[in-house]
């Protein structure tokens, strides 16, 4: 149906492409565990997966360039003491992932600059507030340190990380199983796909829903559900015959579809990836072993498919590398980190150009990893849109700060809390209360003296360590 027409678009001839055996990564034990998250999370440095884990839950951090066989004793990241369901990278800081779990809790990580060289049990802050398994965890693309999670509580929370409290709550809007959520490009809207067929639009500060459309998708199967960038809708589905589709919608008109399309008969559910530049959206099928991609456009039909990516291996999960992250020199427009049963295999897409110098048109400026608000600014009802940044000459890393909590003062002791607390010095603002201010500094040099106490004890028992191997070795 896709194929007939015949239209004129640069993205017409994007192909991808494997890359070879010794840029994968190898002998991961990719997770088993039946849920619909796309197991990978993917930035400029790192790569996460989740993997098998005994006695708890654990995922993988390895650097982008640690390729080739890893091996089993490599440390990983492994706080949780139940299976990990999903990983998500914050966006203004490439070293801060995280973690929801199937023992209820949300986890925040501060991963070293050069990756992991022993397990990391400690987060930053563990967020409680679930009572059951949390299924999605998504950071605000706008605002800094503010974690969306969704539970099979049927309830979604929102945190400020810098302060590692649960800010909004929003109860008894979803009466079954939340399948995703997302935010709008500016992070004022989310949008959620529910097991009770029902897309919502939700204004979380508000805490109302602002749009709904029942029975999006016929099918019982799960659903997505993604804002693109002029804030229209894309969801996938299944059809009453159980076909899969796809499907277009107006936020402000949600009585029928702008456009909605048949794909096939697979059960696999599609997971969507959204380009916010060129307005292509991607869909990769748990379970099948292609990559399906389409363009967007305000002319009918609206969804227009351009090529599918097939190779052999089924695929158990999917990561999308931010576009900051891709080779602009190669023509590279996006890049997938492909999850078999044992590996991670990297698929480049491509524009093919005869021409090394820079590509505008497939370049436009896009999202950079600093923050357009501080958490406090959008909580109080302040929107940010994305600051962009051009990647003519290459994306250039900035230095990542650490991620600072400052927990709340016990309201116990008689102390007025205040609404949010700044997460750094350097971002604190002239406070009218200094003895507040210098509460607050003394607390962060506690914090680093007994972050150092810790990290040389650690050394003394890798020294012990280490000398006790030493002494067996020369007996």
């Amino acid at each position: 149906m896709f194929r007939r027409v015949v239209r004129a678009s640069k993205f017409r001839h994007v192909f991808g492409q494997a890359v070879k055996n010794d840029q994968c990564y190898d002998d991961i034990r990719v997770s088993r565990v039946t849920w619909d998250s796309s197991f990978c999370a993917v930035n400029t440095k790192f790569v996460a997966i989740i993997i098998e884990a005994s006695g708890g839950g654990a995922f993988l951090v390895l650097p982008l360039l640690k390729t080739g066989r890893i091996d089993k004793a490599y440390p990983t990241v492994c706080g949780h003491t139940g299976p990990v369901l999903d990983i998500d990278w914050c966006p203004h800081n490439d070293h801060v992932i995280a973690s929801g779990s199937e023992d209820c809790t949300v986890m925040v990580w501060q991963i070293p600059e050069n990756g992991l060289v022993t397990p990391l049990a400690e987060p930053v802050v563990v967020l409680e507030g679930h009572s059951k398994r949390v299924g999605i965890v998504t950071w605000h693309p706008t605002a800094r340190n503010i974690l969306m999670s969704a539970g099979c509580d049927n309830l979604i929370i929102i945190w400020n990380v810098g302060t590692g409290e649960a800010m909004i709550q929003l109860e008894d809007m979803h009466p079954d199983v939340i399948f995703s959520a997302c935010w709008s490009r500016n992070g004022a809207l989310i949008c959620t796909a529910c097991k009770d067929k029902k897309i919502r639009v939700i204004d979380p500060r508000k805490e109302k829903i602002v749009a709904e459309k029942d029975k999006a998708h016929d099918g019982a199967r799960p659903m997505r559900a993604i804002f693109l960038a002029d804030g229209n809708i894309f969801t996938t589905g299944f059809s009453r015959m159980s076909e899969r589709q796809l499907a277009l919608w107006n936020p402000k008109s949600m009585e029928e579809p702008i456009s909605v399309h048949e794909l096939d008969t697979s059960n696999g559910v599609l997971l969507p990836f959204y380009d916010a530049d060129t307005n292509v959206v991607y869909l990769c099928g748990k379970g099948d072993s292609s990559i399906r991609y389409f363009e967007i456009t305000d002319e009918a039909p609206f969804v227009h498919y351009l090529n599918t990516f097939s190779s052999k291996e089924p695929q158990r999960g999917m990561g999308y590398m931010p576009k900051r992250g891709l080779d602009v020199n190669k023509c590279e427009i996006a890049r997938f980190y492909k999850l078999h049963e044992r590996k991670c295999e990297p698929i480049i897409m491509t524009v093919p150009r005869k021409s090394d110098l820079f590509q505008d048109d497939l370049y436009p400026d896009t999202a950079g990893p600093d923050c357009a608000i501080e958490a406090e600014d959008w909580f109080d009802g302040k929107n940010g849109e994305p600051i962009l940044i051009s990647l003519k000459n290459g994306y250039v890393p900035g230095k990542n700060r650490d991620l600072k909590v400052v927990k709340k003062s016990n309201v116990l002791e008689g102390k007025p809390a205040k609404k949010a607390e700044n997460t750094s010095p350097a971002q604190s603002k002239a406070s009218p209360h200094p003895c507040t201010q210098n509460e607050g500094k003394l607390e962060e040099l506690l914090r680093e003296v007994k972050s150092l106490r810790d990290l040389v004890t650690l050394q003394d028992r890798r020294i012990a360590k280490l000398e006790d191997q030493i002494s067996k070795v020369a007996i």
